[in-house]
């Protein structure tokens, strides 16, 4: 019986998440996947911008990364970026990969030395979503 859902029970989510690792560490070796976060914080302690990202199969992949409004324009993206390489790097990993649909990101990864190596056409609101590669 299949099931369509937009409220997946969390079990059902992790027995598929955690069967596809399973096959795929015996596939091609353990991803090793590991978070990885860096975070700016205002003299408060309140986060003002920050990376959430993962390292496995000896890539930094990451997911997200956010500037506040106000923290914008400072090179903060391209710091984050720098010190969460710098820790792939001492966890292994090769290389990075991020993607994005802003052109003001993309710029700034173009800046920071990643590579387009694939586009998605107008994904939404008549944007191009970019995926980027970076030998570390």
């Amino acid at each position: 019986m299949m099931e369509i859902s937009s409220a997946p029970d969390p079990a059902d989510i992790a027995r598929v998440d955690e069967n596809l690792s399973d096959f795929n560490d015996e596939d091609v070796g353990p991803a090793g996947r590991t978070p990885l976060s860096v975070f700016e914080r205002d003299e408060d302690g309140q986060v003002i911008a920050g990376i959430n990202a993962l390292t496995a199969w000896g890539w930094l992949y990451v997911q997200r990364l956010w500037v506040g409004e106000d923290a914008r324009g400072k090179g903060l993206a391209g710091a984050m970026l720098g010190a969460a390489e710098e820790e792939a790097l001492k966890r292994g990993c090769h290389s990075a990969f991020i993607d994005t649909f802003n052109p003001v990101a993309l710029r700034t990864y173009q800046r920071c030395g990643y590579k387009e190596f694939g586009r998605m056409e107008n994904f939404v609101a008549g944007r191009d979503r970019v995926f980027l590669q970076k030998t570390l």
